[in-house]
């Protein structure tokens, strides 16, 4: 049995709504504490994360931590539901890619615009907000998903992490990402895993 380890409202619940989206048996093990951004809270010794973080999921006593690593391992383990390009496959590669740019790109550039932090672009290898921002824009402007015309995993966990940081007020929101983020949050795999 699949079983991921969970916080409501976090990062995890990324890969609720990827597990909805694959229609497979999986149950979910709320984690009774993990670190936060002020220096409280600590690990849950049940969480099997190296670092106490979510997501981290458990299969059939693998585990597996990170969101596009997790996301990377379900869509490959049940290819037929049809969520990402096969290993050779044409869009593969710029699958993988988008995957990445959450925890690679997206995330470090707008956390360091929350954090009023413009240095490090340069030094980190990060890009600034505003660059994420136009890629992102000039990406989306002409085509309904990260793939084009297929909607894939790269939405649920791309798509679910511009939708977040526009909740937020971390991302600016424009006609086309908005649009995007109605598309890809009026499935039903959305809807149930917000329940």
């Amino acid at each position: 049995m699949i079983t991921l380890h969970h916080l409501p409202n976090s990062r995890s619940s990324t890969i609720v709504w990827l597990l909805e989206e694959l229609a497979v048996p999986y149950q979910t093990r709320t984690v009774s504490n993990i670190r936060r951004a002020d220096g409280s809270g600590g690990r849950d010794p049940q969480n099997p994360h190296p670092h106490g973080k979510v997501p981290a999921l458990t299969d059939d006593g693998h585990v597996v931590f990170e969101t596009s690593a997790i996301a990377l391992y379900l869509t490959d383990k049940f290819p037929q539901a049809g969520l990402a390009p096969t290993v050779g496959a044409p869009l593969r590669g710029e699958y993988v890619s988008w995957l990445a740019y959450r925890s690679g790109v997206l995330e470090p550039a707008f956390i360091a615009r929350r954090l009023n932090i413009n240095h490090v672009f340069g030094m980190m290898g990060w890009a600034p907000p505003e660059e994420v921002e136009d890629v992102l824009n000039t990406h989306l402007a002409n085509r309904p998903y990260f793939l084009g015309d297929r909607f894939s995993a790269a939405d649920i966990v791309l798509g679910g992490g511009i939708n977040l940081m526009i909740q937020f007020k971390l991302m600016t929101e424009t006609p086309v990402l908005a649009a995007y983020c109605a598309r890809i949050t009026d499935r039903p795999a959305y809807r149930t895993s917000l329940q």
